[in-house]
């Protein structure tokens, strides 16, 4: 999303108007996730996706009447059914509700834009609640609640109470850059969408597995930190699109990281002692996610000395050693593939089960095949 905020506060500055599309909810199988967008520029051109296909042609050329006739914000709903999906060839079975918010003489939105880019550089966490259904509320469409890490707010979604609601619930989605609804007893309905750093892997250790796990985590579009006390292991030549690299000790690299909830560490160090001292700094730290390649019986031995050295029993328990899911590899390559598996099941708040259906929607579908053969052989009589 990055891209997105910095061409939109480009445009800002050039006094330029501008459509955001944002997906803001979505029902069943769809192309995107809600929080993707796409800029339309006035021109026609644009930054982002919505998934492609269809839905992202249609929401185009409404942007396009929008930005010719100025109307004001509106939400349009995509129904994917067969008939819609099989234009573009898509597979899908959903509803998506997409935001389409024009962007005018609005030069106080500029600094806000500010914020979000410093959001993604580290410098503050922020948020925007968004109404994106007015209810029985005189609350116009599009009406906007800029929220800092500290609580202070610019502009307001039309009530105190759902000013206070947005306040309160973009504080517990800003550590991981999430998204959710909030309504009010009128019908009102607000989107809020924080953001904060990119998610970041932080691979302690270089050798063949951080390598491996580094080349997965930037294919999936990570950001990639690594350490390590050995400069011929931790270098440009080795990772090249690595967004930044610390030769350092274990522990001291980690510990000047100053890593948030939406880091990812994986430690995978050379040896026994390393993991112990990489694992304690890395289990202070705030990372939402620490991870210690390795037997059981490794990570027995070093839990031992992070209960000797203080670590709280709850944090402990969130570590996840052995790292990884049980996908029975045993490569580098396969070893990585199991802890990205991982994040990504952490990162997306699922459990990490096969998606494979029960026998019922096989009886479902041959219950529809009999259907339409029967309908067929009708037609043919």
């Amino acid at each position: 999303m990055q891209p997105i905020f910095a061409e939109a506060h480009k445009l800002l500055a050039k006094g330029e108007p501008f459509i955001l599309a944002t997906v803001v909810r979505t029902k069943g199988s769809t192309p995107q996730k809600p929080g993707a967008k796409l800029l339309v520029r006035k021109d026609g051109t644009a930054v982002g996706t919505l998934g492609g296909g269809c839905v992202e042609a249609e929401v185009w050329a409404e942007a396009k009447v929008v930005l010719e006739e100025r109307k004001g914000a509106q939400v349009k709903r995509f129904l994917l059914n067969e008939d819609i999906a099989s234009r573009d060839g898509l597979v899908c079975g959903g509803n998506m509700d997409i935001m389409v918010d024009p962007v005018f003489d609005q030069p106080s939105l500029r600094p806000l834009m500010k914020e979000i880019l410093d959001a993604y550089d580290g410098k503050g966490d922020r948020a925007l609640a968004t109404i994106v259904e007015t209810g029985t509320s005189k609350t116009p469409m599009g009406a906007k609640l800029f929220i800092r890490a500290d609580g202070s707010t610019v502009g307001s979604l039309g009530s105190a109470a759902l000013d206070a609601k947005a306040v309160e619930t973009a504080i517990a989605l800003m550590p991981k850059g999430r998204e959710q609804w909030i309504e009010t007893e009128d019908g009102a309905r607000a989107y809020v969408e924080a953001f904060t750093t990119p998610p970041t892997v932080v691979i302690a250790g270089g050798g063949h597995v951080g390598k491996a796990v580094y080349t997965v985590a930037r294919f999936l579009g990570f950001h990639v930190v690594i350490v390590d006390d050995r400069p011929q292991y931790a270098n440009k030549e080795r990772f090249p699109e690595a967004d930044k690299i610390v030769v350092d000790d274990f522990d001291k690299g980690l510990r000047e990281l100053n890593m948030t909830p939406n880091c990812y560490v994986i430690i995978a160090t050379r040896g026994h002692k390393l993991d112990d001292l990489a694992l304690i700094e890395a289990a202070k730290s705030r990372a939402g996610y620490v991870g210690l390649l390795g037997s059981k019986r490794k990570a027995i031995l070093i839990f031992r000395d992070l209960v000797r050295t203080g670590i709280p029993e709850e944090r402990i328990k969130e570590i996840r050693a052995p790292v990884g899911l049980d996908l029975g590899g045993r490569s580098p390559e396969e070893i990585a593939v199991s802890i990205m598996a991982e994040i990504l099941s952490v990162k997306h708040q699922r459990d990490a089960r096969a998606m494979t259906m029960d026998t019922k929607v096989l009886e479902q579908a041959k219950a529809l095949a009999a259907k339409v053969s029967k309908a067929k052989v009708i037609a043919r009589s």
